[in-house]
């Protein structure tokens, strides 16, 4: 599994190379809320594929979730891969608004990773987990500062055979890295 995920990284970013177009660019990031670095880079016109590796807080999914109650909380690691088309380019530069920073509205396909909790409040059936989901969001950046918020509904399943759906939303603050070409 490893493998192949590995395989298909290298050739999503071997294969965009040759068809980055201008109006998305390549973005060097650092996330505030769950701590990450991020690189955002683009693929097709108006397309990124985003990379995201970082520890912070992570959701309890219900069927991966031994017996808990109240508000739950785990702190991990996680991998999260996107693809991202933004629709709305083209027309936030005719209105004259900033899309620095790939700054626009999108939608995309995630898919999350996360490893083995360093703390929280409840168990894990399985120390790694996965979450494949679309997702819908805007990312607008104020200077460096960047701010993003995505909803969707995610597929989620372990390495045990348990699985199950369910909503999500992501809300962060980042700083954005100029990156010399």
């Amino acid at each position: 599994m490893k493998k192949s995920i590995l395989i298909f990284l290298s050739l999503v970013l071997y294969i965009s190379q040759g068809f980055a177009q201008e109006n998305t660019s390549s973005v060097f990031r650092i996330n505030f809320l769950n701590p990450g670095v991020e690189y955002e880079m683009p693929v097709f016109n108006q397309s990124a594929v985003l990379f995201n590796v970082g520890v912070g807080y992570c959701e309890s999914y219900p069927n991966l979730t031994i017996y808990a109650s109240g508000w739950l909380y785990s702190i991990c690691p996680f991998v999260d891969v996107q693809y991202r088309n933004y629709y709305n380019l083209e027309k936030r530069l005719n209105k004259q608004k900033n899309i620095s920073y790939n700054s626009g509205n999108f939608w995309g396909v995630r898919m999350l990773t996360r490893g083995k909790a360093f703390d929280g409040n409840f168990d894990r059936i399985s120390n790694i987990d996965f979450a494949l989901n679309p997702i819908w969001g805007l990312q607008r950046s104020y200077g460096k500062i960047n701010l993003l918020f995505d909803v969707g509904i995610a597929y989620y399943f372990d390495g045990k055979g348990n699985d199950g759906v369910s909503p999500t939303f992501e809300f962060g603050i980042g700083y954005n890295f100029d990156i010399k070409k």
